[in-house]
Order: structure tokens, then C-alpha cells, then sequence
């Protein structure tokens, strides 16, 4: 236990501790009602279970009540475990924050969400919940976006951020992903609770070691403080037999423990003391305690202790991150306290009767506040007002400039293409350029930042020595220092993703916008996608790029080919995608996806990007000014005609990315035989399928670019083309009710050479004529 060293300026230590306990009845009493009422007394034509969790939000009251009406300060930030949701409501409830009518919109459509959402929910959230583990890192991330801000852009101030956790969401790997990355463990602002109350969905967690667990966070330099037992249990570990019930408890099993919460006093005297050598003691001092006494000191754990947890909060150490292991009931305070089966059970009318009576509630009118008079109602005030923050000042973004005004020549790829826009923004738009920074795991140099690395070094809370500067033979330059614009986390996408999101919130937080681009592997955006949608969700905005992709990795094997990413611009909401061909298409492409970045109409984006290099004069980019411009508007729209044949033609081929030369190739081949080929070059399906939904009155988006790229006069069967999966531009049929012949990679890749690979696949000039003929059907 940690030591006693809380006191309060505003009141004695009982005094307060008096005002807690009532808050904490009224937060246990409004977060099981407002479940209720979504269940039980709104109306429910269909009769589905609407859900809820009022045991998980009441092993989170008394953790919650002492964090927000006490401890918190304005600058901290709060992550609260998904299903403690109406918890969060109730407290910000009592703070003002939100009124009783709204508690009565929980699950419903347009009320208050099921998880705690920055951008649906009316009341303050500072983390959206709701996908395990991404919550409880998000603070990480939060602390090391305001350490970055605050260097560069001042006003982002201090403060704590605090992730309250199940301690089944510490199964999620990426939790531990986070905690051990070295770029962690100097974050001192950062501060887990852990709801320690060894369950999880269907049941008792049988083997949950806290003391492996502590282990395991200060073998990664965390500070770890244990709330165990509560006052009344350490008074009676200090009674004849003692030290045999601390054995006991300490010894005992989780099922064990759990089932002495479901027993009557009766059956507690007799399972209590069991079998050993501690039976004799323990049924000793079990005689001299009284029923209520009996019962209450079982379930007397740390984590529902308000004192202990006022002294836990004291001893935080703010030159390392904390994890405050906390013993809780799930369930505590109702009739299903400790139940294996507690998760999402709701409690019954005869229950909820109960429940009110045993906290001073109202049944009839449960949203009744405090007595205006009480000691519990004047600290909810006081609280308020010192918790409530300042509007948020917002800067806009700097512009970013949509064309360099340069045309690359040669041979490139759109990987090399990407490093040299960035550098061309640092020198045409250093406003803009300062507000980039670049996150990658661990693969910089295979991803072409070498020259931006160099040029704006790497972000360290404190310059390091770089030991290598004088080594003739080191191209990259690894200078870290606070100015640094790039940051460089270990080999873990989950990590960077959920940077990225905090990165890409700063402009709503603190009211500084950055540029924050995530740079990792394409055959890798599958496994960082789902907490990156989960920024998006919450508010993130920032660019992904995917590179290299594809079965250009071919060397590689198939483990490395990337075949479902060209698809996310259909399917993922508020991101626009694009895979260009050209080195041309990709500046102007990432200076569109940085434009979206950082503002409140704006919206994250993602890249697609290859290493196969491409003869750059395939992209006839318009010598014209005002050719080069409309060539432009339609490459980031989404596509554009690349090349037309004369007269009407008889079959069009639309390729995307790294395919667009088996096209271009393809289209003369076909000439040769006859058969007269359009060559559109895609550059994002997601804005194309956005267009042919808002032709039908189904999206608001322009559908401008359909005509100029796919013009009603040209309508011809169509060959798609693409490296990964064909149903990506297969609704290309739907523009004109055309035949399609979809072409793509469908099955795992191979080693070998490309034109080996793309052969395979069925993606090679070949394929591309074969199919166009039987669209055509020449003989």
C-alpha cells in the first residue's frame, strides 16, 4: 500500500472523504438508471435488448469519483474504459456538463453513444473508446502529441494523461506493444489505472497474476503501485489471525474469491476459513466480526477504497509513466456483484427499487440532483469550475500549395516521387513544411525519407549525440533534438497509427494543426488499420502511406504482397485514397492529402505507392498551363484520360498505380490488331465510387470527373487493371452499364521476376489484350 499522503485544502480529510462517498453513490445510482432506462422504460418497439454494462461501470465508480472530484486538474486527460461509458456521463452529470435529459438518450439514435465518442457525444470526452487496447495507449500517444506541439507551437501546456483500464483489455497486445517502446518510458505524465477486477466477458480470469503484471510494467521502467485491500481489511490484518486471512486472500484463487462474494454470511464463516493450517485462526477471528462486518470486509479491495486511492494518486512519480494496479468488485454496490456471468446482465425492476433506496435515490424521479445544501453538491460546483477549460483558439492550417510547377522526367518510381515532395514542400512552403511530421517503424531509409531525415532532423524530448556525424560512409544523419520532425517508434504499426491519430487531434485539442503522415510497409496497412480507423473516428486526421505495395515486392515472396489495401478509399469512412502511376500524379496527390489535413471540414487520407520504376514521359503531362491544371483537378478527383484513340473506340482500359504501363502497352497492341483502346489512368477508386453514388442521389460528392475521365460519348466495354484485388474497380461497369472484365491479383503472391509474377497473376500486357478481345469479341 502506498502511504497515507493526501490532504485536501478544501476540507479535513473526513470531511471529504464524506462528499466522495455521497458522490460516489449518486455516479453508481446514475449510471445503473441511465442503463435502465434504455432498457427498461423507453419505449423499445422491436423488443431487442438494448444493453449496457452497469457491472462494469460500478467497479469504475469509486476510481472515477475520486479522479474527477479530487484529482484532475483542467490540462489532464482522461481515457475511460469502454463500457463505463455511462459512468463518464453521470459524472459529467454532476458537473454540469450535461443535462438530465440527456441521460435518457443512451443508445439511442443520436443520443449518447454506447462508447465514449470525442465526436458524438455532447459532453466532454477526452478519448473515444470502444476497440480493447486502443483506448488505453491513446494516452501515450495524447502525452507524446502535447510534448511535440508544445515545442514548436507553444500553449499546449501540461497535464497528466490518465487511461482507466480493464485489466482484461491488458490481454490486447498492443498494449504492451506501447508500454515497452523506448520512446515511452520518459513520458512521466502518463498514468494507467487498471480496474483489477479479474473478470472478463463470459467469466472469472482463473490465473491473473498482478504481481506478473507489475513485473512486466517495471521491466519497462514504469512506476507500479498496488491497491489491494481497503482500510477495513488492513485494520484486521492487524488482529489475532491477521496475518492468516492476509494468507488466505493472498493465496486464494480468482474463482475462489469470486464465489465468497455470492455467499451469505452464513456460508462466508464456513468457506472462509478453509482447509489448511489457516482454518483454525481464521475461524477465530471471522467469530469476533459480525454479519454486515463479515461481508463487507470481503469485498473491501483498494480499488473501491476512496482513501487509498487519494494516497495513490499523492505518490505518483511524474518522471516516469504509472500504472496503478487497482482490486475492484465487478459489479460492487449491486445485486450481481462478483457474478461470473455480470458483464452485460441488467438488473431487475425489484433491483433497481433497491439500488435507489440504498443510495438515496429516487426511483420515480431518478435524475433528482444532490441537496443543493450538501457537502457532496458544493464539491461537484467546485469542481466544475475548476475542471471547466477555455475554448479552444483553433489556427488554421498554412496553405499548401497544389502544384510544384516542376514535370519529372526520366525514370522514377512514385515511392521516390513521395520523399521529393516533401522536400519540394520544405523549400516551396516552409510555413506548411513545418507543420509535417513523419512517423515510421523503423523503416525511414527503405522508404525513401532519407533526404527529409536529414534535412529536419529527428524529434527527441532532448538532443541526443549523434555519434556517427563525423563517419564519412553514414548518409542518414540521425540528429535528434526537440526541433525534429520526424519520429521514429519501433517496429510496431499499432504504435505509429495511434501517433498518428493523436497527432492528427491537435488541431482540435490544443488548436495547433499538424501535418502528420505515417509511413510504414503496404503488406502492413491490414494490421494497423483498425486502430487507425479508430483515430479517424475520433476526430484524427492525418495521412497513411502504404510503400512498397503490391507484387512489386515480388523478391520478397508472398508474404509480403499487398492485395486488399487498393480498396480502402471504398470502404473506409472519412479517408479519400490514392494509388498514383506517376511521379507527376503523386505531388500533386500528397499536397491534395495534406490540404485535408488539420481542419475541422477535413478528413485523413491514404497512399498507395510503389518501387517499380516507371518511365515518367508515359504521363504526357500537358506542357499548357491551363491543360496542366485541368490534367491536375482530374488526377486528384480521381482519374483522367491518359490517352485516346481516334474515333470512337472500342474498349477502354482503366489501370491504376504500378499497371498503368501493361496498359499504355496493351492499348498498342490492341491498335495493332485492330481494335481502337482508351487508356484512363485511375487514381482513387474511392472518389470514383463517391461520384457514381452521387449520380444516383446518394452521395453530395462532384461527379464532374466521371465526365471528363469516362465521357458518355466514349462508352465502351471496359478492362480494369490493377496490382490487388480486381473488385476494387469493378464498379467502373456501373458508369455507363458497360461490360467489365475486372483484372487483378486474387490469390497469394510468389518470388520471381515482375514479368514472371504479373504472368501468374493474370496481370501482364497479355492477359490485358486477351481480355479486351473477348470484350470485343474479335476472333
Amino acid at each position: 500500500m502506498v502511504p497515507d499522503t493526501t490532504t485536501s485544502p478544501r476540507t479535513g480529510r473526513q470531511e471529504l472523504l464524506t462528499a466522495l462517498g455521497e458522490i460516489e453513490q449518486r455516479v453508481l445510482w446514475l449510471s445503473a438508471a441511465t442503463i435502465d432506462h434504455a432498457n427498461h422504460v423507453r419505449p423499445n418497439p422491436t423488443g431487442l435488448k438494448v444493453g449496457g454494462h452497469q457491472a462494469s461501470c460500478a467497479s469504475m465508480v469509486s476510481i472515477m469519483t475520486t479522479l474527477w472530484f479530487h484529482e484532475l486538474t483542467a490540462d489532464d486527460r482522461v481515457s475511460v474504459k469502454p463500457h463505463a461509458s455511462p459512468a463518464l456521463h453521470a459524472v459529467n452529470h454532476l458537473l454540469g456538463e450535461l443535462p438530465a435529459g440527456a441521460l435518457e438518450t443512451l443508445r439511442s439514435f443520436g443520443g449518447l453513444q454506447s462508447y465514449p465518442s470525442r465526436t458524438k457525444d455532447p459532453d466532454p470526452v477526452d478519448y473515444s473508446t470502444g476497440s480493447v487496447g486502443i483506448g488505453a495507449t491513446a494516452p501515450i500517444w495524447g502525452a507524446l502529441a502535447r510534448r511535440y506541439v508544445e515545442g514548436r507551437f507553444p500553449g499546449a501546456g501540461t497535464g497528466r494523461q490518465y487511461a482507466l483500464l480493464g485489466d482484461a483489455e491488458l490481454d490486447e497486445g498492443a498494449c504492451w506493444e506501447a508500454v515497452q517502446d523506448p520512446m515511452v518510458a520518459g513520458l512521466g505524465e502518463v498514468v494507467w489505472i487498471v480496474d483489477l477486477n479479474r473478470q472478463s466477458l463470459d467469466r472469472v480470469v482463473p490465473a491473473l497474476s498482478a504481481e506478473r503484471l507489475a513485473g512486466m510494467f517495471e521491466a519497462a521502467g514504469w512506476q507500479v503501485l498496488t491497491l489491494k485491500y481497503g482500510e477495513q481489511l488492513t485494520e484486521l490484518f492487524s488482529r489475532p489471525g491477521g496475518e492468516a486471512l492476509r494468507t488466505r486472500l493472498d493465496t486464494m484463487g480468482n474463482p475462489e474469491y469470486q464465489r465468497l462474494l455470492r455467499c451469505t454470511p452464513a456460508e462466508l464463516r464456513d468457506r472462509l476459513p478453509g482447509t489448511g493450517s489457516t482454518r483454525e485462526p481464521l475461524e477465530r477471528l471471522v467469530a469476533t466480526l459480525d454479519d454486515d462486518a463479515l461481508h463487507s470486509a470481503v469485498r473491501n479491495l483498494g480499488g473501491h477504497d476512496l482513501g487509498a486511492l487519494l494516497d495513490a494518486y499523492a505518490a505518483i512519480d511524474d518522471t516516469r509513466p504509472t500504472v496503478i494496479l487497482a482490486y475492484t468488485v465487478k459489479g460492487r454496490g449491486l445485486h450481481s456483484e462478483g457474478h461470473p456471468q455480470n458483464h452485460s446482465s441488467l438488473l431487475t425492476r425489484d433491483q433497481i427499487a433497491d439500488l435507489a433506496t440504498r443510495t438515496g435515490a429516487d426511483l420515480d424521479d431518478p435524475w433528482r440532483p444532490l441537496p443543493a445544501d450538501s457537502a457532496a453538491a458544493r464539491l461537484c460546483a467546485e469542481r466544475a469550475e475548476e475542471l471547466r477549460r477555455p475554448p479552444v483558439g483553433r489556427i488554421a492550417p498554412p496553405p499548401v500549395p497544389t502544384d510544384f510547377g516542376r514535370t519529372p522526367g526520366g525514370t522514377g518510381t512514385t515511392q521516390q516521387a513521395f520523399g521529393r515532395a516533401l522536400l519540394d514542400l520544405s523549400r516551396s512552403a516552409p510555413e506548411a513544411a513545418a507543420r509535417v511530421v513523419t512517423v515510421s517503424p523503423d523503416v525511414s531509409s527503405s522508404t525513401n525519407l532519407g533526404g527529409w531525415l536529414n534535412k529536419v532532423g529527428v524529434w527527441s524530448p532532448t538532443e541526443r549525440v549523434d555519434w556517427f556525424a563525423d563517419d564519412a560512409e553514414t548518409i542518414l544523419h540521425w540528429r535528434e533534438n526537440p526541433t525534429g520532425q520526424h519520429v521514429e517508434l519501433g517496429i510496431a504499426e499499432t504504435n505509429l497509427v495511434g501517433l498518428l491519430g493523436e497527432l492528427g487531434a491537435t488541431w482540435s485539442r490544443w488548436g495547433q494543426p499538424l501535418l502528420p503522415i505515417g509511413i510504414m510497409y503496404d503488406p502492413f496497412v491490414n494490421r494497423a488499420l483498425e486502430p487507425w480507423q479508430f483515430g479517424i473516428y475520433a476526430g484524427g486526421q492525418s495521412l497513411l502511406v502504404g510503400t512498397p505495395s503490391g507484387v512489386t515486392l515480388a523478391p520478397e515472396g508472398g508474404a509480403h504482397q499487398s492485395i486488399t489495401t487498393p480498396s480502402l478509399g471504398l470502404e473506409q469512412p472519412g479517408c479519400t485514397t490514392w494509388e498514383p502511376a506517376f511521379a507527376q500524379d503523386t505531388e500533386w496527390c500528397v499536397l491534395a492529402a495534406l490540404s485535408l489535413l488539420g481542419r475541422p471540414d477535413g478528413g485523413s487520407a491514404y497512399l498507395r505507392l510503389s518501387t517499380r520504376p516507371v518511365d515518367q514521359s508515359q504521363a504526357a503531362v500537358p506542357a499548357d498551363p491551363a491543360a496542366r491544371e485541368r490534367r491536375r483537378r482530374q488526377a486528384v478527383a480521381g482519374a483522367y484520360g491518359l490517352r485516346r484513340a481516334e474515333g470512337t473506340p472500342d474498349v477502354t482500359l482503366a489501370a491504376m498505380g504500378a499497371m498503368v504501363p501493361e496498359a499504355l502497352t496493351a492499348a498498342d497492341r490492341l491498335a495493332g490488331l485492330g481494335v481502337a483502346a482508351d487508356v484512363v489512368c485511375v487514381t482513387s477508386p474511392g472518389l470514383l465510387f463517391r461520384a457514381t453514388q452521387a449520380r444516383r442521389g446518394l452521395d453530395d460528392a462532384p461527379q464532374w470527373v466521371l465526365d471528363q475521365a469516362f465521357p458518355a460519348d466514349r462508352a465502351a466495354p471496359l478492362v480494369t487493371l490493377l496490382d490487388g484485388h480486381p473488385h476494387t474497380l469493378a464498379f467502373l461497369g456501373t458508369v455507363h452499364n458497360t461490360p467489365v472484365t475486372p483484372l487483378g491479383v486474387t490469390r497469394f503472391g510468389q518470388s520471381g521476376a515482375l514479368d514472371e509474377v504479373h504472368r501468374h497473376h493474370g496481370i501482364d500486357t497479355e492477359s490485358v489484350v486477351r481480355a479486351a478481345l473477348d470484350l470485343t469479341h474479335r476472333p
